[in-house]
């Protein structure tokens, strides 16, 4: 607890600095490029991406050693990773990990509700016929925190659930209703890949001021306290009757203006549960780390120290496969959910910061993400 208040000294001290100057650089200009999952079982949890969202496998096989090593896990332990992702995307993936001989594995957020703290709560993905895919869910042994529930956000009219499967892991799900979706969201026929990751903190504006005044990141959404006006049913599962007394306060930013690589932030005020901050780590099981290529890590990590915050991992350099050698660094939220930002290393290397492009690489799609905003 210490070294948190500490951290967040700096943070402060850091935004107080720049609110009187220009908005900080951002680290990286790129959204992140996959949600890494800690799991006991790839096949069984991959199930709900293919078999009802249709993601292909763009990637499967074992974790060399150096990742490993820079999972900060023992020697004895090794490893092995499935990349899902939908047909032509090659961003907003998902890597399922599941890691071994890396001693005991317990859930990040065990048996967690919206009001507890720490580690990444969901990946939040777009859906079409949300019925459908409920009943579907269900039937792979798959829950909900609470039925489909209807959300407003600004002028979007949603379908919004919580779906968790094996070993705790959250797919938040949402169906707009209307207006349309924009142009650049790509064509899908049941689920997109994962446009957003959510996190619930201690404290909106910590988390905030850490994502725009060290990562450099823009804001998509900084709302006031939402307090009902009369009871209502709510997709974060806030018991009805509270939902006139507890607010809660959202944040949702990226790294550049799109439809993808947002990252969302949310504080229930007043309705206190546990904190897991210290359980985001390897090999514990659940969404366990999210990676943003960089176009320089060495350079990347100065950035983020000079910013008065500390990295949870210093740069080093690994084969990622299907990307090739990167230099990687990693960091941990105020909160304590792992960010990793890569960057392609040596000249067997990728471009574009380790999205391979070469006809015939598992992901030589050419899918780009196009500017917009639809929540």
């Amino acid at each position: 607890m210490g070294a948190l208040v500490r951290r967040l000294a700096l943070l402060f001290t850091f935004a107080g600095a720049v609110a009187a100057t220009a908005a900080p650089a951002p680290v990286t200009t790129r959204p992140w490029q996959e949600g890494v999952v800690s799991v006991t079982d790839l096949d069984r949890t991959a199930r709900f991406f293919r078999e009802i969202g249709g993601y292909e496998v763009k990637w499967r096989g074992a974790l060399d050693p150096a990742e490993i090593a820079a999972w900060s896990l023992p020697a004895t332990a090794g490893g092995e990773a499935l990349l899902l992702g939908p047909p032509g995307q090659d961003t907003g993936l998902v890597r399922l990990v599941r890691f071994h001989g890396a001693g005991r594995r317990e859930p990040m957020r065990p048996g967690a509700r919206a009001w507890d703290t720490g580690c990444y709560f969901s990946i939040m993905i777009r859906m079409k016929d949300m019925q459908a895919i409920y009943d579907d869910a269900i039937a792979l042994g798959w829950w909900t925190e609470t039925p489909i529930t209807d959300l407003s956000f600004g002028t979007s009219e949603l379908k919004v659930v919580v779906y968790r499967g094996p070993d705790g892991v959250q797919v938040q799900g949402y169906e707009r209703l209307s207006p349309p979706l924009p142009e650049a969201i790509p064509p899908f026929e049941r689920m997109t890949g994962p446009f957003n990751m959510m996190q619930m903190v201690r404290d909106r504006d910590a988390a905030y001021a850490f994502y725009t005044d060290v990562l450099g990141f823009a804001t998509f959404y900084k709302g006031k306290p939402y307090l009902a006006d009369t009871p209502e049913y709510m997709p974060l599962g806030i018991p009805v009757n509270l939902t006139t007394e507890i607010p809660y306060r959202a944040g949702i930013v990226y790294p550049v203006p799109g439809e993808f690589g947002r990252m969302e932030t949310i504080e229930i005020m007043g309705l206190d549960g546990r904190d897991y901050a210290d359980r985001c780590t390897a090999p514990n099981l659940g969404i366990l780390a999210v990676r943003f290529p960089v176009a320089d890590a060495e350079q990347a990590a100065q950035q983020v120290t000079a910013r008065g915050w500390p990295l949870a991992r210093p740069p080093a350099r690994f084969p990622l496969a299907p990307y090739g050698p990167v230099e990687a660094f990693q960091l941990k939220t105020p909160d304590g959910a792992l960010i990793e930002f890569y960057a392609a290393s040596g000249e067997a290397g990728t471009a574009a910061a380790g999205v391979p492009r070469a006809p015939g690489s598992p992901l030589a799609s050419g899918f780009s993400n196009d500017p917009g905003r639809a929540p």
